[in-house]
């Protein structure tokens, strides 16, 4: 049995759409990152780093896995499910996994900081950071061409990006004219598993704080 820690951001996404794919049962705790939560003493012993995801793996010596790429490479490797074996696909889907992890998360990250929350509106940083999301997302573009998917097959490399790829309009990051990407964004969120992925941390974050502090089973 897994048990997620996590909240409704693109990165708490990626581990709840991961779990639904591969079908591994799993429980969820909220945390309330208005709240801080995340930086409690018993958060910080799983993720000194206070940030969400986390999961435990509770049939592997209670192992716990944070920073939401490890974490699918975790429940690949786990599942089997999801990352190639063979040398080469695998090093293309950890590539692009980085890609992602490296560029497009940061970059969107600091758009919607600047953009939407920052008391001090920065044109020279909400151009940068807008520039430099709408630059990755147009290398995505890119890659999608004539393909259905990121690296062809289905993969964590598509978990990864589509939860910060799919709020371009939040970050204020226009996507017109990048046609791949339209469609593949499209593809993702028409999977039955993605979409119930992206409701899980919204759902039981809407519950009362006693329920979500007992984990909820989601199988």
């Amino acid at each position: 049995m897994i048990e997620l820690y996590t909240s409704p951001t693109p990165n708490g996404y990626k581990a709840s759409i991961m779990l639904e794919e591969i079908g591994e049962p799993y429980t969820v705790h909220a945390i309330d990152l208005a709240k801080g939560e995340q930086k409690t003493p018993e958060f910080l012993a799983m993720n000194p780093n206070g940030r969400i995801p986390v999961i435990v793996d509770h049939d592997n010596d209670e192992f716990v896995v944070f920073e939401s790429g490890a974490i699918l490479i975790y429940l690949a490797d786990k599942s089997g499910q999801l990352l190639p074996g063979e040398q080469k696909a695998r090093s293309r889907v950890l590539q692009w996994l980085m890609f992602q992890m490296g560029g497009i998360g940061p970059m969107m990250g600091q758009a919607n900081v600047f953009y939407r929350y920052f008391p001090e509106k920065i044109p020279a940083a909400i151009d940068r950071y807008q520039h430099e999301g709408r630059r990755l997302l147009g290398v995505l573009d890119a890659q999608l061409a004539g393909r259905e998917f990121i690296c062809d097959e289905y993969s964590i490399a598509d978990i990864a990006t589509w939860p910060w790829a799919v709020t371009h309009e939040w970050s204020g990051i226009d996507v017109s004219g990048f046609d791949n990407l339209q469609a593949w964004l499209q593809r993702m969120a028409q999977r039955p598993a993605v979409a119930r992925g992206r409701k899980i941390p919204e759902r039981v974050s809407s519950r009362d704080a006693t329920k979500a502090g007992q984990g909820i089973i989601v199988t």
